[in-house]
């Protein structure tokens, strides 16, 4: 019937020293369900499994395991063709998330992470929609291709796109509709889980968390990332959303945002409306992000990620997650903007000079190269 039969038989000290061994067969054992036989069996093996796993250096563990499999497939959920399983914003980044909560002893489902305060009300929402959408997902693919298969090929899109209900418009073939909302979902849940990672990962190891460094009046640094000095600063302060990125871009040892200052930044996206656009501070500010001398793309990229691109620019939210079907399109349309700015600070830099000589020659002869920045967007 297509099921990939494996088996083993081990008595209760060998799978611990297995697991012990490889974090794969100790994840594998700790999400073992008793099918039948001995009950009291079982529940020893359960209980010394979970004595023997210490939840912190398990969350490390599946945190690199996660980077390799991201670096797999270049850590983009963006590609032409992409696993909605292991693919970053695939099922096994959920996956990940609640392995490492019961270990942990936070439960096994989105409840349960709500209740003990990792997600708020709507984070939970949003992280049960995606769940289902994928699982859901998955299921049609299989039993369009009737054996497993994970990968969205071109040639399952259309079919897929048709059992879901879309149709064909003048503007988007069915097919670019429905990957749109899976590359949306997929970006959503990267989102998540970055929250959600940090969320535990603090819980575990509250006594390594350093006394926070004041930045400026409204951020600090927790270690070497940005922490908003207040809840409400972004209600409070508006303009405070744009400046959160022009700190990430000014300050060097910044190599990302806390948990709560994600959270928040998401929240605000819908602050951002016609008035917020239209004020010449908020604009300058915007335009200060191109003039920057450093993590120009990596900001624009973290603005996309948060939707507060999409928000502040309503015409990139329409083209975020929107495929072209065509050999020369890799990525979505928002993911190839996001290249051509990368490419253009590349011939900025030394140390590229030697792949684009005269792309480089071209560009040191302006003076203001944000203006290019500005063009590519």
């Amino acid at each position: 019937i297509g099921l990939e039969i494996g088996h083993s038989v081990r008595t209760v000290d060998e799978c611990i020293n297995e697991a012990s061994a490889d974090i794969t067969v100790q994840t594998s054992l700790i999400e073992a369900r008793r099918l039948t036989g001995n009950v009291k069996l079982f529940a020893v093996f359960q209980k010394r499994l979970r004595g023997n796993v210490d939840p912190l250096t398990f969350l490390n563990a599946k945190k690199l395991e996660q980077q390799e499999r991201h670096l797999r497939f270049n850590e983009t959920p963006y590609s032409l063709e992409p696993n909605c399983k292991d693919a970053p914003g695939g099922l096994r980044d959920l996956q990940v998330i609640f392995w490492i909560a019961q270990v942990a002893g936070y439960g096994t489902s989105w409840g349960d992470l709500e209740r003990h305060g990792f997600l708020t009300s709507d984070e939970r929402q949003l992280g049960e929609r995606c769940e289902h959408y994928l699982q859901h997902l998955r299921i049609r693919l299989h039993l369009l291709v009737n054996r497993r298969e994970d990968r969205l090929l071109f040639d399952y899109q259309n079919t897929l796109a048709q059992e879901f209900g879309f149709v064909s418009s003048e503007a988007k073939r069915a097919s670019e509709q429905m990957m749109q909302g899976y590359y949306r979902n997929a970006k959503a849940i990267t989102g998540l889980t970055t929250i959600l990672l940090q969320n535990i990962g603090a819980a575990l190891s509250p006594d390594n968390e350093l006394p926070p460094q004041a930045i400026d009046e409204n951020f600090q640094a927790v270690g070497n990332l940005l922490d908003i000095r207040r809840e409400d600063l972004f209600d409070t302060e508006p303009a405070a959303i744009l400046d959160s990125f022009l700190v990430m871009q000014e300050s060097h040892e910044l190599k990302g945002m806390t948990a709560r200052t994600l959270r928040a930044l998401w929240r605000a996206r819908e602050r951002i409306n016609p008035a917020f656009r239209d004020n010449p501070d908020h604009r300058a500010l915007f335009i200060k992000l191109f003039q920057s001398h450093r993590g120009i793309v990596h900001e624009f990229r973290r603005m996309n990620q948060l939707d507060i691109l999409g928000s502040y620019l309503p015409a990139w939210g329409r083209i975020v997650g929107q495929m072209q079907h065509d050999l020369f399109h890799v990525y979505t349309v928002d993911q190839h903007i996001l290249q051509v700015l990368r490419n253009l600070r590349g011939f900025t830099m030394a140390e590229f000079a030697h792949e684009y000589p005269l792309c480089t020659r071209i560009i040191s002869e302006f003076d203001r190269h944000w203006l290019l920045y500005v063009a590519a967007l």
